[in-house]
């Protein structure tokens, strides 16, 4: 029997919970870790109660806008930004947790990381857009780590 370590478990829960996001450009996910157990997931798309982005609901990602312009025009919530909300509506600490993310993170999510006390960031892949939000990870304290497959 092969099991996964750590990170690769809640790796592949952060793929599977991809999958749920409704985007029509990407799907990302975010999952917040706390003494190995999963207290938030989140996934990217429009907010409750808005036509899913795959639906039409977010004219910027229904557009040909080119990937990484016009952001402030997108009505989507990044996956990291849900999780850490999912965890705010139902009252969860996420002080010293770990997030785990099929991406790394943009600036917001990094300034949300950052001020929500998470404590060690995993991600899979690179956002291309992401040199700014590393270092600002960085230099907040926060362990930032890609997942070597």
């Amino acid at each position: 029997m092969q099991r996964p370590d750590w990170d690769n478990y809640f790796m592949e829960i952060a793929q599977v919970v991809a999958r749920r996001g409704n985007c029509s450009r990407r799907q990302v996910a975010a999952v917040i870790v706390k003494e190995n157990r999963v207290i938030s997931t989140g996934y990217n798309g429009t907010p409750r109660g808005i036509t899913n982005c795959c639906d039409g609901g977010c004219p910027r990602c229904g557009s040909d806008t080119p990937s990484g312009s016009n952001l402030s025009e997108c009505l989507c919530c990044h996956a990291e930004e849900n999780a850490i909300v999912q965890a705010a509506y139902h009252g969860i600490a996420v002080k010293d947790a770990v997030l785990y993310t099929t991406f790394s993170p943009c600036l917001l999510c990094a300034k949300m990381i950052i001020n929500s006390g998470i404590s060690e960031v995993v991600y899979h892949q690179r956002y291309s857009i992401d040199n700014v939000s590393l270092q600002l990870l960085k230099e907040a304290g926060i362990l930032i780590r890609p997942l070597e497959a």
